[in-house]
């Protein structure tokens, strides 16, 4: 089948791009430890996926305590910044794309993982339900955790994380990234700010959503102030209906989810970002988002609308067409198939996802998969 529409180049901020296919910001916990640094190893593995239309690199911390699980990368020290550069230098030579996802998990994390043993911080004193943390066990061993009840952040702290989020980002462009996207979703710090079941400050970062909106609203607002709003795109999960899966995304269904997402979406339009990224749910028998949302969205936001989840080439290929989304972002497909978009342009076979090495470990299942071979 032909997928012309996967293949049609199209503007994003800055950068014209070769495809419309995204590989998403994925987990992958490869990063040297301790240091949260970016290795060589992961500069191979984004250059072997440099065929994207462009990438989002996995959730990078912006600063020590936004960590919730081991080996997971950093964008705060110089050394980290050094690490990335590998990075982007080895996807760069491919004439790829590449962002830096901006990323503070809040309350999913645990004392291990904090600075001097502390506890992590929220909006609120809440436990995460459901979460789980990634705790360093050993040389190259770890164990899931739940994570440990949080402390409220002061107001001086949360203005504190703003200027991180901008520094982060200044630090990703020094890194040679080609922008940032924020990490708003899956249960992390902005998305417990949006979210009546992590937020129940009663300050001017709490209560109505336009007051839940306050942080992530602050924080696009400096990052695009320090790297320009068409180097920036945001990511949200707004999920819309509640069952034992929504344990995936740690909890956060909203009482009106399209309420919600909708107003948040404004704020992002107000700044004016260059994309708008929704991680829809990706579990089996998941529903799909409702039609009237997606009309919504793009009703709203007049930049690039970017989706996620359980996408084909034919499904992603219909909702382009269908005017409601200009990417598609395929994340398990384009982890066990670097060269997915010549894949896909072919309609060559796919190579099987090995659950087992998602997460950790070295080469195997990470650089070793390989690339077609007619």
């Amino acid at each position: 089948m032909n997928y012309t529409s996967l293949f049609t180049p199209i503007k994003l901020g800055r950068h014209t791009l070769k495809n419309r296919i995204v590989l998403p910001p994925l987990t992958r916990q490869r990063s040297a430890y301790p240091g949260d640094v970016a290795t060589d190893l992961m500069a191979t593995y984004y250059r072997q996926r440099a065929s994207a239309g462009f990438m989002v690199t996995e959730g990078t911390q912006i600063e020590p305590s936004g960590q919730g699980y081991a080996w997971t990368p950093g964008i705060y020290n110089q050394q980290q910044i050094e690490g990335w550069r590998k990075v982007t230098d080895a996807v760069h030579a491919e004439g790829g794309i590449i962002f830096a996802q901006l990323w503070h998990v809040g309350r999913v994390s645990h004392p291990a993982l904090q600075p001097d043993g502390g506890a992590p911080v929220a909006p609120s004193a809440l436990a995460a339900p459901n979460a789980k943390a990634f705790i360093p066990t050993g040389p190259g061993t770890g164990e899931l955790v739940a994570p440990s009840l949080p402390r409220a952040l002061e107001i001086s702290e949360i203005r504190d994380l703003v200027g991180q989020y901008a520094q982060a980002a200044r630090n990703a462009i020094a890194a040679g990234f080609d922008g940032v996207e924020i990490h708003a979703a899956n249960g992390y710090l902005v998305n417990q700010f949006i979210s009546t079941h992590a937020n129940q400050r009663t300050d001017e970062y709490g209560g109505s959503l336009h007051n839940r909106l306050t942080f992530l609203g602050e924080i696009v607002q400096a990052v695009a102030d320090t790297v320009g709003a068409d180097r920036l795109g945001v990511r949200f999960t707004p999920l819309f209906t509640s069952t034992d899966q929504e344990r995936v995304y740690i909890g956060l269904v909203e009482d009106d989810p399209h309420l919600t997402y909708i107003e948040a979406i404004k704020v992002l339009e107000a700044a004016g970002v260059a994309y708008l990224s929704i991680a829809e749910a990706d579990w089996d028998n998941a529903p799909d988002l409702p039609e009237s949302f997606r009309r919504d969205v793009r009703s709203t936001f007049s930049g690039r609308i970017i989706y996620a989840g359980r996408y084909t080439a034919e499904r992603g290929s219909r909702l382009i067409e269908s005017g409601l989304a200009d990417l598609i972002a395929f994340g398990r497909p384009f982890i066990a198939n670097p060269d997915l978009p010549a894949r896909i342009a072919n309609g060559w076979p796919l190579n099987p996802l090995n659950p087992a090495t998602m997460y950790g470990g070295a080469e195997q299942g990470y650089t070793d998969y390989p690339a077609y071979a007619s």
